[in-house]
């Protein structure tokens, strides 16, 4: 699978989960600290690598800043993005299967290298889910991204 990933500096479990990806047979993409010359504001690396999944050029993405949030907000504002910020594996694993998540977002500060395992672990393992309650609130949060309100009919709320 060819995976994006980016991080706004260049740390050790930045490092290690660019390794982890290959080592798991993942093509990897790499962003912002994690490629030189590349711009690694969080916000710049981060729009990069969900872009690539949103055109169809990655499957999927791992966006990375000190805390995870500045980076999964900017790989957010990307249409057809889900990203999910994830602290531990039962969160990975529930972000892939009940909200189809496909950008995954991790901190740096917390994500030690055990845990960075059992949350790429979790998310490979899971898929999305079938359920129809399930898939109707996806194509709700995608809609929203296309027309801001999440109904389809293109006009967003007037406030």
């Amino acid at each position: 699978m060819r995976i994006s990933v980016s991080s706004d500096m260049d740390e050790p479990v930045a490092r290690a989960l660019v390794a982890e990806l290959r080592g798991r047979g993942h093509d990897v993409v790499p962003h912002g600290a994690l490629r030189p010359g590349s711009d690694p504001r969080w916000a710049v690396c981060s729009e990069a690598a969900a872009r690539e999944v949103a055109d169809g050029t990655s499957e999927q993405a791992v966006v990375c800043c000190w805390t995870g949030t500045g980076a999964s907000i900017a790989a957010n504002k990307v249409p057809g993005v889900r990203a999910a910020l994830c602290a531990d594996a039962a969160t990975a694993d529930g972000a892939r299967r009940w909200n189809d998540a496909n950008v995954l977002a991790l901190s740096l500060r917390l994500t030690s290298e055990p845990l960075l395992k059992e949350i790429l672990d979790a998310w490979f393992a899971a898929e999305a889910s079938e359920d129809s309650e399930d898939r109707a609130n996806v194509l709700h949060v995608d809609r929203i991204g296309r027309d801001g309100d999440g109904d389809g009919d293109g006009d967003a709320p007037v406030s």
